[in-house]
């Protein structure tokens, strides 16, 4: 039974607040779920209309003769999910209590593939800053140079655990670019931290998103956010991205040199390496990703189903410490340890100074400008199950994906352990959302995860692709 419910799950203090798709009713006490059971008809009332199950004969079934609004049908949802949760969260399975005990691991050396790119910080800061130690665990991190390296040493078994790009275990769980093979996302490593860099050339040519035709763009993989969030920008600007311009896969160690070389106009890459080409001079920072979706993913922490089903406490202690490491990279006045401890040649070999303008949020345009944008990179673990549905209908929108063949919600819960990273976060004391869904807003409009197919019918209807 899958908790479908949605609201606002940040402390006060986080900039990247949401409003609820509704006021449900989460329950922390089993009398308010009974007063608001009894509000809605009683239990069989609230869960045959929640869920579609006949109170009679426990048949589920649409139910089409019984009259409710939208409005009325998610708050019976809410109900039903509360006691959901109030029924899992009485009774926690044991091997999910705390694992510090290190005698409690089925493993305690570990390879982690990754990318050098800022996205991968709460991966890599976790060895020099000793995060993965505090759990019991000896972790040997295995540096990659592209995306296709990383899954296909996944698939093969080479690798305990892997730094993907947000969208890549959907893909490889589908079999998108790949055999088929089961990946779960245990936790967001980085939200926003992302740009669109243009060749200084362009700095007068390139004013509005109508002078992007034409252009040569890269990015580092079809399934990433980088290449949603390119065509989410073109499109939204009538700008068909399969025909108008030319989307190029490039690794990010790569992008600049093929800039440089004048093989590419520009390309929407990791802070790190946007910043890098501004530091060289080759290149300017045209859009932040922040500005297109604030609070978006983009890279995640990641394990085969089979690697977990063999080492479960292991996973745990390792989600944990990544988890543990994500809120400490949250705190600003952490940013220029990390930046430093980074920026080492086993790392990402990059000048310490560029990563603190990434990390920071204070940098330099490549116009001469200086910004500060606080949460231009930012470090939420919590892997919200409304980010899987927005990809599974961006895949739907661009062909990588047969529209009537998609389920959003069996997807999203079959990739996304959400609940087991709300449970790590709460031993660690901290306050992670109650629920798995909410309104994602976007610049070009809001994205409700009730409706993901009428959204993605709204845009192709609206833009024709």
């Amino acid at each position: 039974m899958s908790q479908r419910v949605t609201g606002n799950h940040h402390s006060p203090e986080s900039p990247h607040r949401r409003e609820p798709l509704l006021n449900p009713v989460i329950a922390e006490s089993q009398p308010e779920v009974a007063s608001a059971i009894a509000r809605f008809g009683g239990l069989d009332a609230v869960m045959a209309s929640a869920y579609g199950i006949d109170p009679e004969s426990g048949i589920q079934d649409i139910l089409p003769n019984r009259p409710f609004t939208r409005r009325k049908f998610l708050q019976q949802v809410a109900i039903a999910a509360a006691l959901t949760v109030t029924t899992n969260c009485a009774n926690p399975d044991p091997k999910e209590a705390d694992l510090s005990p290190m005698s409690r691991l089925e493993k305690t050396h570990l390879k982690i593939g990754f990318i050098p790119i800022t996205c991968a910080t709460p991966i890599i800061m976790s060895q020099p800053l000793g995060f993965y130690q505090k759990y019991g665990l000896n972790v040997e991190l295995v540096k990659m140079e592209n995306w296709e390296q990383v899954r296909d040493s996944a698939i093969a078994g080479e690798l305990d655990a892997y730094h993907l790009l947000s969208p890549m275990p959907i893909a490889m769980t589908l079999g998108l670019g790949s055999q088929p093979f089961p990946i779960k996302l245990a936790s967001i490593e980085n939200i926003n931290g992302q740009a669109l860099v243009l060749a200084l050339k362009h700095q007068d040519k390139v004013k509005e998103s109508k002078d992007f035709k034409g252009l040569t763009l890269g990015i580092p993989f079809p399934y990433s956010m980088h290449n949603l969030l390119l065509r989410y920008y073109l499109a939204s600007n009538d700008i068909n991205p399969d025909r108008d311009i030319n989307i190029k896969q490039v690794p990010p160690s790569q992008a600049i040199k093929l800039m440089k070389a004048g093989e590419l106009d520009g390309f929407l890459m990791p802070d790190g390496n946007a910043q890098q080409a501004v530091y060289e001079k080759v290149g300017f920072i045209y859009l932040l990703t922040k500005d297109l979706w604030d609070g978006h993913p983009c890279c995640s922490f990641a394990a085969s189903k089979p690697w977990i089903d063999k080492h479960p406490s292991t996973f745990r202690a390792l989600n944990k410490a990544i988890i543990d490491g994500c809120n400490y990279a949250r705190n600003p006045g952490n940013r220029r340890e990390i930046a430093q401890v980074i920026a080492a040649p086993e790392y990402l070999n990059q000048p310490q100074s560029v990563l603190e303008a990434v990390l920071t949020g204070t940098f330099d345009d490549g116009l001469g400008n200086i910004r500060t944008v606080s949460d231009r990179i930012d470090f939420d673990p919590y892997p919200w199950k409304s980010f899987s549905y927005w990809i599974t209908a961006q895949f739907a929108r661009w062909g990588m994906v047969e529209e009537q063949n998609i389920s959003h919600e069996a997807i999203a819960d079959e990739v996304f352990l959400t609940g087991l990273a709300r449970q790590l976060a709460k031993q660690l004391g901290q306050t992670p959302p109650t629920i798995i869904l909410r309104y994602e807003q976007l610049k070009f409009g809001l994205f409700d995860p009730s409706e993901p197919d009428a959204y993605l019918q709204g845009q192709i209807q609206k833009h024709g692709f």
